[in-house]
């Protein structure tokens, strides 16, 4: 169980709020651009990994092996969204260090900018939210996550003005990338300007709508390092769920404002790569609303309950900041591909390649994936040898 692996190509579509062509398209382009940025033809491909809910209904692997060519010795999907992201590489891992296969695809999309109903119908898979909750109004992701910001606020006081902290960082983080939605600059004027959606949570509190598909490849370290990018070593990669269905999720767990998982995910991870917080360089974190990132740095351990409005103001979290977060602007500004994209930019950062948004000596970074009830961690470093 020695053989370590790494991400040894990357590939993305320009995330758009509608694209001009279909999500299978989009995926292939993505899987092309992985395979030409580690330098592979698909032959060299014999492991396919998805997440496992919501790829098999619209790219299902037997899609992707079908246009490349490619031979399957492993396939494989775990959780879905966010926690699938992040938990792709411990998948790879298992299939590597057990011979059923060399060198593994992922590939992750949505095209909720163009799908009727979007990110909204999703939740329509759980009768208890249909019967209970949507016919009254309290329906879709703005108002579950309005509900946490306010019990937040009653908690521990947190104002308006922490939420717009957070939102104006990964603003000027995605001004940095090319390839972000949003560019536009945001300033306090203008998070209180922009349209209360449910309150507190304002336009610029949500995440982008988007169309889009990030693809990567891993394989061995030792076979990584002969290949045409500087590979970036999986330290660990590690899931974590809890035992409630998604007809309870954000309205009906005990402890409503609390990321499930995410406290037992990144202890294990910390503890399989033999490191601590404080050798994290930066973190690529699931902020589907302001408030969401707020709750992941206290669950995952970089401050106590309540203290995470404090840490933005004071440590600061963008690319300069005492812990970079979202570096190329998040699902708030850079688009909202479930945290595929935080994955790329991670790799990015560690290779060294992020431009403008490029963290001074970036030697490991945090990838932290949410699905609720599911979480995943992936930490990911430079190769050293």
């Amino acid at each position: 169980m020695s053989t370590d692996i790494a991400i040894v190509g990357i590939g993305q579509t320009r995330p758009v709020r509608r694209a001009d062509r279909p999500l299978r398209t989009l995926a292939v382009e993505a899987v092309q651009a992985a395979l030409d940025d580690a330098g592979l033809d698909a032959s060299d491909i014999d492991g396919i990994i998805t997440d496992g809910v919501i790829m098999p209904h619209t790219v299902p692997r037997e899609f992707i092996a079908a246009q490349f060519g490619i031979e399957r010795g492993f396939d494989g999907g775990t959780s879905f969204g966010g926690a699938g992201n992040a938990c792709a590489p411990e998948l790879a891992q298992l299939a590597i260090r057990g011979g059923r296969a060399r060198t593994v695809l992922y590939y992750f999309g949505v095209d909720w900018g163009s799908r009727a109903g979007g990110p909204y119908g999703f939740h329509d898979m759980y009768p208890a939210k249909m019967a209970f909750e949507k016919p009254y109004g309290f329906n879709a992701q703005p108002t579950y996550f309005a509900l946490w910001a306010r019990r937040y606020m009653h908690e521990y006081g947190m104002t308006p003005d922490d939420l717009a902290a957070v939102a104006i960082a990964h603003r000027d983080n995605a001004l940095l990338n090319p390839l972000a939605q949003n560019r536009k600059p945001l300033t306090r004027e203008g998070y209180y300007d922009s349209r209360l959606v449910a309150e507190p949570m304002r336009v610029a509190d949500c995440c982008l709508i988007s169309d889009g598909v990030g693809a990567f490849i891993m394989t061995s370290l030792e076979r990584a390092r002969d290949l045409r990018q500087p590979p970036v070593k999986v330290l660990a990669s590690r899931f974590a769920s809890e035992p409630f269905t998604g007809d309870d999720i954000f309205t009906q767990q005990r402890e409503i404002v609390r990321v499930t998982g995410a406290h037992r995910a990144m202890e294990a991870a910390l503890a399989e790569a033999g490191i601590t917080r404080g050798d994290i360089d930066f973190a690529e974190l699931y902020d589907c609303f302001t408030i969401s990132l707020l709750v992941q740095l206290e669950d995952l351990g970089f401050c106590a309950r309540g203290e995470a409005p404090a840490l933005v103001r004071e440590r600061g979290i963008g690319v300069h900041g005492g812990l970079p977060v979202n570096t190329h602007g998040g699902l708030l500004a850079h688009s909202y591909l479930l945290g595929v994209e935080h994955v790329l930019e991670a790799v990015r950062q560690l290779r060294g390649q992020a431009g403008a948004a490029q963290v001074a000596s970036a030697e490991i970074g945090l990838v932290g994936g949410w699905s609720i009830p599911d979480y995943g961690v992936l930490l990911l470093g430079r190769d050293r040898r």
